[in-house]
């Protein structure tokens, strides 16, 4: 199955499909209450909303990072209360640029699901094509019961990235943008600069000036590019706090390059340990 899906296909989709599962991702990381307000003045017909600060994050500690991911069979069970078992045919859309929802989809393919995609383009797509919309939520979905799958997306922890400055095994590739890559402007994590040794690839390159993915050949020859020689196996994929890091491989997927991991804790979980080495520049 193709990650990403159109408008006009997720249209036909849901004349098509009564089983479809529609997942509302919208967020702001400087307004946490913007993506339920704006799910609550209009969504996609039958969508559930999901928030990135409660349903899609663990624990914060302080030294796990701004988004640590969830216990993985608590993120199960909040999964089956919704209805939505791994065999489900599932949609996830943010605003626009998919940076929420390719998250979403990474947590669930994460999980087992496999049968995934994102709106390419978003709400704004769905505008775009005069989308039918709803404002009320829902009907509750009858909860279904899992079995624990193994983990489907690798990740790695600080101290496997910490091994790795030392012994390289894997290529870390920064998602941020350039000048927080570089140190300069920081103005979410206490700490600026990047990670020894990683490469930058800021996650907007993967769009168009509209917020749609680029097409398959630009990005797989853009990837390549990055990758320089490295198997997709041995690259790791980090941003501050591990969301914008699954755009990157999201449209890595999308060209066709999979089996890269996620270091969710990424730069907030890094530099909230002083004795971590930090790159400038």
């Amino acid at each position: 199955m193709e990650p990403l899906i159109s408008a006009l296909g997720l249209q036909d989709l849901l004349s098509e499909d009564e089983t479809l599962v529609l997942l509302d991702a919208r967020h702001d990381l400087a307004n946490h209450q913007l993506g339920r307000e704006q799910y609550l003045e209009g969504h996609i017909p039958g969508a559930i909303f999901l928030d990135h600060e409660i349903d899609l994050c663990g624990p914060k500690t302080g030294k796990n990072g701004r988004h640590p991911l969830p216990d993985r069979e608590d993120f199960i069970r909040l999964l089956g209360n919704l209805g939505i078992d791994p065999t489900a045919n599932i949609v996830v859309y943010d605003a626009r640029d998919g940076m929420f929802a390719a998250h979403l989809w990474w947590m669930l393919r994460w999980v087992g699901c496999t049968r995934v995609r994102v709106l390419n383009g978003g709400w704004s797509a769905w505008g775009q094509i005069s989308g039918d919309i709803e404002r009320e939520q829902p009907a509750p979905r009858v909860p279904v019961k899992w079995a624990l799958h193994a983990a489907s997306m690798p990740v790695v922890d600080a101290l496997d990235v910490l091994a790795n400055l030392n012994n390289p095994v894997f290529t870390l590739i920064d998602a941020r943008a350039e000048n927080r890559f570089r140190g300069e402007n920081e103005t979410i994590d206490p700490v600026a600069g990047h990670i020894p040794g990683a490469v930058n690839r800021p996650f907007t390159r993967n769009l168009d000036s509209d917020g749609f993915f680029l097409p398959v050949d630009e990005l797989k020859s853009a990837f390549v590019e990055v990758l320089a020689n490295k198997k997709p196996e041995n690259i790791v994929h980090q941003c501050g706090s591990g969301i914008s890091a699954c755009h990157n491989l999201l449209a890595m997927e999308v060209a066709g390059l999979r089996g890269s991991a996620l270091y969710p804790g990424s730069w907030s979980e890094w530099c909230s340990d002083d004795s971590r080495p930090v790159e400038i520049g």
